[in-house]
């Protein structure tokens, strides 16, 4: 069963990286090429959430609790990947719900942070799961170079809570600016 694992694994990461790719050219474009991309954002995103649930569950069914919680690496792949899927989940809703609006003015740019930041996040979540099976990546050269050991480390870095704290700091100061610029 682990490698349906592995295999379903694949098609959410495809997918939400198509995703940041297309959020990535309609943020930078109008173009009519911009706007297909954009057309074809929301089923994607809804179809990589759909398929990362079953990766998810997956790969709860194949690995038992037991074995997560007692590796590092498998916990931190564990917590990844949980941030990853409600991450994406949290990038669907927005787009859906936001509709057009998300390219108007400053929440272009947000969209373009929000994508950049999913493709670190699924960076991690698949490097982390790539040494589950035993194939290292560069990704990881750079997370230690960060502080964080991924075979021995589970803990959130300093510099993951500080990118929270910033993100929130700023996310918060621009929908107060927003709500009052609309008012």
């Amino acid at each position: 069963m682990a490698a349906h694992h592995i295999v379903l694994v694949h098609f959410p990461i495809a997918l939400w990286t198509a995703a940041a790719l297309a959020i990535v050219v309609r943020a930078l474009s109008d173009s009519e090429f911009a706007k297909a991309c954009d057309r074809a954002l929301v089923p994607l995103l809804v179809l990589s959430v759909i398929l990362g649930a079953a990766a998810y569950v997956v790969g709860l069914l194949v690995w038992p609790i037991e074995a997560l919680t007692a590796s590092p690496l498998a916990r931190n792949h564990m917590l990844a990947a949980t941030w990853s899927l409600a991450y994406w989940t949290l990038v669907t809703a927005i787009r859906w719900r936001g509709g057009e609006a998300v390219w108007e003015g400053l929440s272009r740019w947000i969209m373009l942070g929000i994508a950049a930041l999913g493709g670190v996040l699924l960076s991690v979540t698949g490097t982390l799961g790539g040494h589950l099976v035993g194939t290292a990546t560069a990704v990881s050269q750079a997370l230690r170079l960060l502080g964080w050991e991924v075979y021995t480390t589970y803990y959130v870095p300093d510099f993951t809570l500080m990118a929270i704290l910033i993100a929130a700091i700023v996310l918060t100061a621009i929908g107060i600016w927003g709500r009052r610029r609309a008012a």
